[in-house]
């Protein structure tokens, strides 16, 4: 494939951006190869600037649910801009999208917008340890929760594991105040509560996204549900993937758990840069100006962004929206389920709705020690030959690809058949 306008894109980036992007994933470091920089989508494609065009299971990491460039999002972003961009001051817009996220979400009582998943994880661990007057947070290995300090930890090996900073930077002070659990185990979970008496919160994606797709087994989300308030910490469920993704209600209306405090992003703004964390009213009346924990941004609830997310949010009430999704998602999963049996390579299908995964592993992934047991290498070689064959999926093995409603019936059947023709370049 010929990307000499993209790898003239990535040289001249590196000269000026570190490492040539913006966001790690985006090197291709997990792949090889030259990245690609895109320039435009419509639907579900997207073309990139060498002019190839691809049926694009990225999509932003998840936002665009109806696909690229979405007319009533692309409308509404045009009547909000004629308006003003920003204004640094309250709008109807926030009351208008607050009102739709609270309608959806039961546990949602109260909604405080910001501008990135990070800064709702952040400003909801803040919160909670300022309600409960604790200081150390459970999160799970595997599970990202944006690249604010606590959050940045490595996983060891028991039930109860003081955090190791991930990344050059973070305190060991700090980290040292996040127990890591492995996803999936609520006995793990039990004993870190029993070992450790101030906790503030538990902090988990219901569905697991960031070392690809991994559904919570049974019991497990209500195990966490019922510790966290037998020992007086908050739940919070980190729905900045699944959140409107995997239900109009999130992962939380499809798992029927309700959390203290949810994180949110990406879809509420129709593919702008957006973050929301609400939950409890007597958990967010601790924020000022009520209260006393201090959340603020200059740009939380602009009007470009609300308005995106408006327009989403509006034409996801659609009763058949999911019922789509699911459908998709199912005839995918079987066609590659085939292709793999046919050609008898050693991987599944991990999917919930419209999120999946293909795990180069014959073995189920249920945390993040069994995600790791997947071939990244037989993973990168797929990756390049469905290029080849005009499919962009996620350039790695550790992240979750999304299907949108923009994918048509023959995207899915091109993509199987696209699988067929590179799981031989994976297992060589």
């Amino acid at each position: 494939m010929n990307l000499k306008r993209s790898q003239a894109l990535y040289e001249a980036a590196s000269r000026v951006i570190p490492g040539g992007v913006d966001s790690p994933v985006r090197a291709f470091r997990s792949v090889g190869g030259t990245p690609l920089f895109i320039a435009r989508g419509e639907g579900s494609r997207v073309f990139d600037a060498d002019g190839h065009e691809f049926v694009d299971f990225v999509g932003s990491w998840g936002p665009l649910i109806f696909g690229h460039a979405f007319p009533p999002v692309i409308a509404a972003i045009e009547r909000a801009a004629r308006m003003g961009t920003s204004f640094g001051a309250s709008t109807a817009l926030e009351v208008e999208l607050a009102e739709l996220v609270v309608q959806a979400m039961p546990s949602v009582e109260q909604v405080r917008f910001v501008n990135s998943g990070t800064e709702a994880c952040m400003s909801a661990l803040r919160l909670a340890r300022a309600f409960t007057r604790r200081d150390k947070v459970i999160k799970c290995a595997g599970c990202y929760h944006g690249h604010a300090d606590s959050m940045l930890v490595a996983a060891g090996s028991g039930a109860l594991t003081l955090g190791v900073p991930d990344s050059p930077g973070v305190p060991v002070a700090t980290a040292a105040d996040t127990i890591v659990v492995p996803y999936n185990h609520p006995i793990a979970l039990e004993r870190a509560f029993d070992q450790a008496e101030d906790i503030a919160a538990v902090i988990v994606e219901p569905v697991a996204g960031n070392m690809g797709v991994v559904a919570p087994l049974p019991g497990f989300l209500g195990a966490a549900r019922d510790l966290s308030a037998r020992h007086g910490a908050l739940l919070i469920f980190d729905e900045v993937m699944t959140g409107f993704r995997v239900g109009y209600g999130g992962a939380q209306a499809r798992y029927d758990i309700q959390p203290d405090l949810t994180c949110l992003g990406k879809i509420i703004g129709g593919g702008l840069p957006v973050g929301a964390f609400g939950g409890r009213a007597d958990v967010m009346a601790q924020l000022a100006p009520l209260g006393d924990v201090y959340q603020a941004g200059t740009l939380s609830g602009n009007p470009l962004a609300m308005s995106a997310g408006i327009a989403q949010l509006r034409a996801l009430k659609d009763s058949d929206v999911y019922d789509r999704l699911e459908s998709s998602g199912a005839a995918l999963e079987s066609g590659l389920t085939r292709a793999l049996a046919d050609a008898g390579v050693p991987a599944r299908v991990a999917r919930v709705g419209s999120m999946w995964t293909l795990f180069f592993t014959r073995d189920p992934v249920v945390d993040l020690d069994s995600a790791k047991s997947a071939d990244a290498a037989s993973y990168a070689r797929f990756f390049h030959a469905m290029l080849e064959h005009g499919i962009y999926l996620p350039p790695s093995q550790f992240e979750a690809a999304f299907i949108n409603l923009a994918h048509s019936k023959a995207d899915i059947e091109q993509t199987v058949a696209a699988a067929r023709e590179s799981l031989d370049a994976a297992a060589a």
